[in-house]
């Protein structure tokens, strides 16, 4: 069995942890919400945002939530209700990684014409209540490499909680810019647990939730032009994520408190005098750029691209530790990335498929059962939140060359290649139902055919301090 490569957690690395807190987001964002509506903020929780509303100007009028109660053949049901409009002088978008409305913002003002393309990772993470005895409150591991071969970037987390039971956090993140169309980033997670190091950990363990997302790692680099008239983008929407770290939260909320102290100073000028009916604040990105935000991103920006080279991983690490050890990061050049994931795939004539152990329902699990973990559901009799643009290029494209990844690299099961009922070819289903909305296909479709739209409100994963 192949080794885990532990990174050093010296002070001056990316990965010390020392002095962090371990916490389960779920919890601590409804926590942040019953703060904010003491304080008078609206939650509108249930409902998407759904479409981008402009002023005549050009300018960024609001946004509207969809409309529910649609059948699938988009006839109103009984329960129909339509959306609302909401409008703003100013709207933050703060959708999270590949934000549907950020899609549109991009095109609609060119916001990522000097920078790189956004590079993303999927990041798979379970729950479980362990045996109390090999519980450690407060310990952090990380781990990159193994399972996976030198040139596919990817590594792991696993925190032991604070909390009242031995519960540990556990995941493994891939990015999304491999090569081998064959690659199988849930079952590479479940392989990875069974690792001596990790397993150890798990035996007689009780595995109690499942999910997935997708993570920016494009760093520095990627980062677009942050305001446009009428708006403007937060958190990891534009990607403030610290890729060595697998860490973006705090930056997301520092950057959401610069948006806001920004917006609130225009707003509250009595003599501002604006150019565009919804207010365009450029202070806001400069503001970012004098923050600890921009110095950390920028100290970092050069350890995910260093794996793109021959050696992969071990020539990943060699420039780290060379480099931002005796640099602190502000080595004076600036290495780019490969380009879009979805342009990475190899022919599937050209790669080797992997072999992959079969689940032990003790430490490595089944897709299925994994998501159904994840109390995903959506409402049945709804328009398809995931579409395509061309129904023809899923079997004459991507299962013609690439041998269908989209089965593969969906961590919920929602795509699968099956027989036509003529037995005469074949056809992609769509299981919408077992959606997790992480945006992987979105992003790793090599035909940048597949579309991910907002479906019902109450859709999608129940992800309970997951």
């Amino acid at each position: 069995m192949g080794g885990i490569l532990k990174p050093f957690v010296n002070a001056g690395l990316p990965m010390n942890n020392h002095g962090n807190y371990l916490v389960r987001l779920g919890h601590f964002v409804r926590w942040l919400g019953e703060q904010a509506e003491e304080l008078g903020v609206e939650l509108y929780p249930g409902y998407a945002a759904a479409e981008v509303l402009f002023h005549e100007d050009g300018s960024m009028k609001g946004i509207a939530t969809n409309d529910v109660g649609i059948a699938k053949d988009g006839s109103p049901k009984d329960v129909f209700e339509r959306g609302m409009e909401l409008h703003a002088k100013v709207t933050l978008f703060g959708e999270g990684c590949h934000g549907h409305l950020a899609k549109q913002l991009y095109k609609q003002f060119n916001l990522r014409e000097n920078c790189e393309p956004q590079t993303y990772a999927i990041g798979l993470k379970e729950l479980w209540v362990i045996d109390e005895k090999k519980w450690r409150p407060g310990r952090a591991e990380h781990s990159v490499g193994w399972p996976l071969n030198r040139n596919t970037y990817g590594g792991s987390f696993l925190y032991h909680l604070n909390e009242g039971e031995p519960l540990v956090a556990l995941g493994f993140v891939i990015g999304l810019d491999y090569t081998n169309p064959y690659l199988n980033p849930f079952k590479e997670f479940q392989r990875w647990k069974h690792h001596p190091s990790i397993k150890s950990t798990l035996d007689g363990g009780n595995r109690i939730a499942y999910g997935a997302r997708a993570l920016n790692e494009g760093g520095f680099q990627s980062i677009p032009k942050l305001t446009f008239p009428g708006g403007m983008l937060i958190g990891c929407s534009p990607g403030f994520m610290n890729v060595p770290k697998i860490k973006g939260t705090h930056t997301a909320m520092k950057s959401g408190m610069l948006a806001a102290e920004s917006a609130f100073r225009v707003i509250t000028d009595e003599n501002l005098q604006s150019e565009t009916t919804g207010l365009y604040i450029p202070d806001y990105e400069e503001h970012i750029k004098k923050s600890w935000i921009w110095k950390e991103l920028y100290a970092v920006r050069n350890i995910r691209p260093s794996f793109h080279n021959y050696f992969g991983l071990y020539g990943g690490m060699l420039y780290t530790g060379i480099f931002y050890w005796i640099f602190r990061g502000k080595e004076p050049w600036t290495l780019k990335h490969n380009g879009l994931d979805a342009d990475q795939l190899k022919p599937a004539k050209n790669c080797t498929p992997i072999e992959y152990p079969k689940p032990d329902g003790k430490i490595s699990f089944d897709l299925l059962s994994s998501v159904a973990l994840s109390g995903t559901n959506h409402e049945h009799d709804q328009p398809p939140h995931l579409t395509l643009k061309d129904d023809s290029v899923p079997v004459a494209r991507n299962l013609s060359i690439y041998d269908g990844p989209e089965q593969r690299f969906c961590p919920a099961g929602v795509y699968e290649y099956v027989p036509l009922e003529s037995g005469d070819g074949m056809r992609l289903q769509i299981n919408a139902q077992n959606c997790v909305h992480c945006k992987t296909c979105d992003i790793k479709d090599p035909s940048q055919n597949i579309n991910w739209v907002v479906p019902e409100g109450s859709g999608g994963p129940a992800y309970n301090g997951l």
